[in-house]
C-alpha cells in the first residue's frame, strides 16, 4: 500500500471519528436540554416536518420479533408532529399540567451511538438510551432504542423512529 493511499485512509478515519463525536455531542446536548426542562430549545432542533414517533415495545415470541415494536398507525407513546409537540410544551408551561407539577426530575443516558448511513445531507443514527425519572416518591427507568435521521448541522429530520 502506498503512502498516498495510507494518508487518504487515515484522513477518512479521522473524518469518521470527528463526525461520530459531533453526533454524540448533539445527543448529549439534546439530553441536557430535556433534563433541564428547556423544551423550547429542544423543539427548535426539529425540522418543521418532523414526526416524533415512540412505539410501544411488546414481548413477542422469537418467531414474531418483527412485531416487537408497534408501527405508525398503531398504539404509541408519542405519534406527534412538531406542532403537537409545541402544544405539549405550551401546556407544560401553562401551570395547568398537574401531572407535572412539581416537574419530574430526569436523566437521559445515551449509549451505543452508531452512524448507520450518511448520504451527505442526513445521517441515519442508531442509539440506546435510558431515561431515569423521579417524581415525588416514585421512580422509573425506561429503556429505549432509537433510530433517527439527523443533519450534520444538528437538525432532527422527519421519521424520528425507534
Amino acid at each position: 500500500m502506498s503512502n498516498e493511499v495510507k494518508s487518504v485512509l487515515q484522513e477518512d478515519r479521522v473524518a469518521a471519528m470527528l463526525l461520530h463525536y459531533e453526533v454524540e455531542r448533539f445527543y448529549y446536548d439534546e439530553a441536557a436540554l430535556l433534563d433541564s426542562h428547556r423544551y423550547e430549545e429542544w423543539l427548535a432542533l426539529f425540522s418543521d416536518d418532523a414526526h416524533y414517533f415512540m412505539p410501544i415495545r411488546r414481548t413477542r415470541m422469537l418467531r414474531e420479533l418483527d412485531k416487537e415494536f408497534t408501527r405508525p398507525g398503531e398504539m404509541a407513546f408519542f405519534d406527534d408532529t412538531k406542532t403537537l409537540l409545541a402544544g405539549r410544551i405550551k401546556k407544560l408551561r401553562s401551570g395547568r399540567s398537574w401531572a407535572e407539577d412539581p416537574p419530574s426530575r430526569t436523566r437521559h443516558l445515551i449509549t451505543n451511538v452508531r452512524i448507520l448511513k450518511d448520504d451527505s445531507r442526513t445521517l441515519e443514527v442508531e442509539s440506546n438510551f435510558h431515561l431515569y425519572r423521579t417524581r415525588l416518591n416514585s421512580r422509573e427507568l425506561l429503556d429505549r432504542f432509537a433510530t433517527r435521521r439527523v443533519a450534520p448541522s444538528g437538525r432532527i429530520f422527519p421519521d424520528r423512529r425507534p
